[in-house]
């Protein structure tokens, strides 16, 4: 491992001045990608500025038909919340089952989204949800922020705050992966979001989605 500087801010706007100010920075939630990459020596970043300390960032809200879930919200938190189980089911049983226990207890969903690792859980779904991304600085649409292998929508200096979903309009989510995550041989993720209302606007996009993935859209009925 290479040395760093290691920052801890209190709030959004320290962090993003950390990280605007820094030769090299990078952002530090759950650490299951960037811990091992800097023991293996993989990264040499200048600075690391850890989000554990920012209390407005990790938590789950359910308000007017939207999941709202904070960027350094553990899976663990996600698999065991009510809220999320009740709303969304599949979510809560797709963040059970990711990597290990240990990995569920440090392990964060914005740093899964953002990481956009290919043996990653979360984008799948949140593409089916259709979810936004809420940045430091502007909204994505889960179309727009994944880009490609590791690569997102994300700007120099920007960082996620939360991932939000609207659940009134789905009927059902379901995910199936194929493989072992423990073993890391996954070689499949397969996420579908079944639509409530077959008079719904959000329609001629959930059709568009089941067509590039090969399915034909059906009502609920």
């Amino acid at each position: 491992m290479y040395d760093f500087n290691y920052h801890r801010p209190s709030n959004v706007a320290e962090a993003a001045s950390l990280l605007a100010s820094a030769e090299d920075g990078t952002l530090l939630a759950g650490g299951q990608s960037l811990i091992p990459a800097l023991k293996l020596r993989l990264a040499r970043p200048s600075d690391v500025i850890d989000l554990s300390g920012i209390a407005e960032l990790s938590g789950i809200k359910v308000d007017g038909g939207k999941v709202t879930i904070g960027a350094t919200t553990r899976h663990a938190d996600v698999a065991s919340s009510a809220e999320v189980r009740e709303a969304i089911p599949a979510l809560a049983a797709l963040a059970g089952i990711i990597g290990d226990p240990q990995v569920r207890n440090l392990g964060s969903i914005g740093g899964s989204i953002a990481n956009n690792d290919p043996a990653a859980d979360y984008p799948a779904a949140v593409l089916a949800l259709n979810a936004t991304v809420e940045t430091n600085k502007r909204t994505i649409a889960a179309d727009d922020f994944f880009t490609g292998i590791f690569e997102t929508a994300l700007e120099a200096n920007e960082m996620s705050g939360s991932e939000n979903a609207d659940y009134l309009d789905t009927l059902a989510l379901a995910y199936h992966r194929t493989g072992d995550s423990v073993k890391a041989v996954e070689t499949q993720k397969n996420a579908i979001a079944l639509l409530r209302d077959e008079d719904s606007p959000n329609r001629p996009d959930f059709e568009k989605r089941l067509a590039e993935a090969g399915f034909a859209a059906r009502s609920s009925a």
